[in-house]
């Protein structure tokens, strides 16, 4: 009897789970399905050999992604080779089945180790009771503890997964090439609205200004048709850019058939062209930001057949990396999916071209020629598309190269020129994008040792004072030495007996005569170096003096104690 053993992946770690016989849980399916909801009853089934946690979550990001790819990771095969029952006898077969969830994991698990793997039969529903009871069936294991570590590792790998999705940002020009068709479709009914409702009014404008844009713009400017005067034919010509269109406009004003319209429905239709006006406008933004995408994103695609044909061709397959790997006859026919079927259906002729028929070339060919210059063009397109999407480091050299190419064919089919042979094309783009790539890299080191500078620039500026700030240090410098120096002049010349004598008796005397001194020398010496020498001199006078006073109270005491 072959013993059965289930791998679970949980977000903690690998869990190795060993089943009753499996005769007989085979023979019990519908009893398993009623244990799936019963702890107490599920334990008889299912009992743990062994759990592996991820050391980090880093580590368990890197061995959910293995089982994703269905790819057997080291940690797993270490896990299973020390778990699982070894066989006796090297050539017999294991005595053991190993249930797994993925279908491609077990395939490499059986490859690499020849085990033999189970996905089918019971082992779906034993892998649902293990997912549900798993925080009870492993010890030390909560349901919060392994709610966490599934959010954990769902976001990262989920961060994972986007961020890969968001360096190929060819959904950026998937998403406006949808915009774009949208908006002309939008934007040629409105102007169809906009030129029958305002029809009823001026219905000769449609004669004289054609255009759908220029008619919207007219009607947004002119309102109503008997105001329209000689004065406003300079900014009507500014809109129609024709002096002879803007005269013919006013002159087909003047004897106009149309009816009159209350100011309300005026309002009205200048606010709806208003609107037509700005979705043109935004319309043109929107087409140079694509041709900018494109140039970012495919420079050789948008080089050889255009952006938004390219555009168009990226949104059909999905992404640049499944248009790369298309070959060159489904790029043909990508477009063409209903006619192709419906002729293999009828067994007619399959459409020779799809989205390419847009491009020039297909155009400009004959028509003996159409099928041939559109099979060679959909080889290009396919090569360009590679480049762009398996290159590092873009350039458009490679497009510039194939678009020449396309044309020196087309020469070929009409005059019967030869054209170059395709070794001496590619070796000329290739010595022309080395260079392209090495100028490139050159102004991408200018612009950081650019940005560099202008950063230390700004560091510099907020950590130099300001003129006003340096000249007030200055000032307190300045302020702090003349302080020392009036200190200096206060000082007793009679040696330090007479100096306690002054602090004794004549200190709050001595110290209002130095601040009154401070403040004459400072003001003084703002005015004049001359008046600052006469204030020190006489500070040194009085100085002299103070200590006079102060030394005679001193001698009197001296004298009383004496005579006592």
């Amino acid at each position: 009897m072959a013993q059965m053993f289930v791998l679970f992946e949980h977000a903690a770690g690998y869990a190795l789970f060993r089943v009753r016989e499996f005769e007989d849980v085979g023979s019990f399916l519908p009893q398993v399905e009623q244990s799936v909801t019963d702890l107490s009853r599920f334990n008889g089934v299912v009992k743990l050999v062994a759990f592996a946690p991820f050391k980090s979550a880093a580590h368990a990001l890197d061995n959910i992604n293995s089982i994703s790819e269905g790819v057997l990771s080291e940690d797993l095969n270490l896990f299973l080779e020390t778990n699982l029952p070894k066989s006796e006898k090297k050539g017999k077969k294991d005595s053991f089945v190993l249930g797994v969830s993925e279908p491609k994991l077990g395939a490499s698990i059986s490859e690499i180790l020849g085990i033999t793997c189970q996905h089918a039969g019971v082992i779906p529903e034993i892998v649902r009771g293990i997912r549900v009871h798993f925080a009870h069936l492993v010890k030390g294991f909560t349901v919060q503890t392994s709610g966490v570590a599934q959010l954990g590792l769902g976001h990262s790998y989920s961060r994972a997964k986007v961020k890969f999705n968001v360096h190929r940002v060819d959904n950026m020009i998937i998403q406006s090439i949808a915009l774009l068709d949208q908006l002309d479709k939008d934007i040629n009914t409105f102007s169809m609205r906009i030129r029958e409702w305002y029809s009823y009014h001026f219905p000769e404008l449609i004669k004289v200004v054609p255009d759908n844009y220029v008619f919207a713009k007219c009607a947004q400017f002119i309102k109503n048709r008997k105001e329209l005067s000689e004065e406003s034919l300079p900014q009507l010509t500014e809109i129609v850019n024709d002096a002879g269109i803007a005269q013919s406009v006013l002159d087909a004003s003047r004897s106009s058939m149309g009816m009159d319209i209350s100011p309300i429905d005026l309002i009205n239709i200048e606010r709806f062209a208003k609107r037509v006006v700005a979705l043109a406008e935004y319309r043109k933004e929107l087409q140079e930001y694509l041709r900018s995408k494109m140039h970012n994103i495919a420079p050789n695609l948008s080089a050889l057949i255009g952006e938004q044909v390219g555009a168009r061709l990226i949104s059909h397959a999905g992404s640049l990396t499944s248009l790369a790997k298309y070959p060159a006859s489904t790029v043909q026919i990508l477009g063409a999916e209903k006619a192709l079927f419906r002729a293999l259906k009828t067994k007619g002729n399959t459409p020779k071209y799809g989205l390419i028929y847009h491009s020039t070339f297909i155009g400009r060919a004959g028509v003996k020629n159409k099928g041939r210059i559109s099979r060679y063009l959909a080889n290009k397109c396919s090569i360009a598309s590679r480049i762009d999407c398996f290159s590092e480091e873009t350039c458009d050299v490679f497009g510039i190269k194939l678009r020449e190419q396309v044309e020196d064919r087309l020469k070929f089919y009409e005059s019967g020129d030869i054209p170059r042979k395709n070794v001496d094309v590619m070796q000329e783009a290739l010595a022309e994008a080395k260079t392209v790539l090495a100028s490139q890299k050159k102004k991408k080191k200018k612009k950081k040792s650019i940005s560099a500078d202008i950063t230390m620039d700004a560091a510099t500026d907020t950590t130099l004072p300001s003129d006003g700030e340096g000249k007030k240090k200055k000032k307190k410098k300045s302020i702090s030495q003349e302080d020392v120096e009036a200190m200096d002049t206060s000082l007793p010349l009679n040696g330090e007996g007479k100096k306690k004598s002054r602090d004794e008796n004549g200190n709050g005397d001595a110290k209002l005569d130095e601040s009154v001194g401070l403040d004459n020398s400072v003001s003084e010496k703002k005015k004049k170096k001359k008046k600052n020498k006469d204030a020190e001199t006489t500070l040194d006078q009085s100085a002299m003096d103070e200590d006079d006073e102060g030394a005679s109270p001193s001698k009197k005491s001296k004298k009383k104690k004496n005579a006592a």
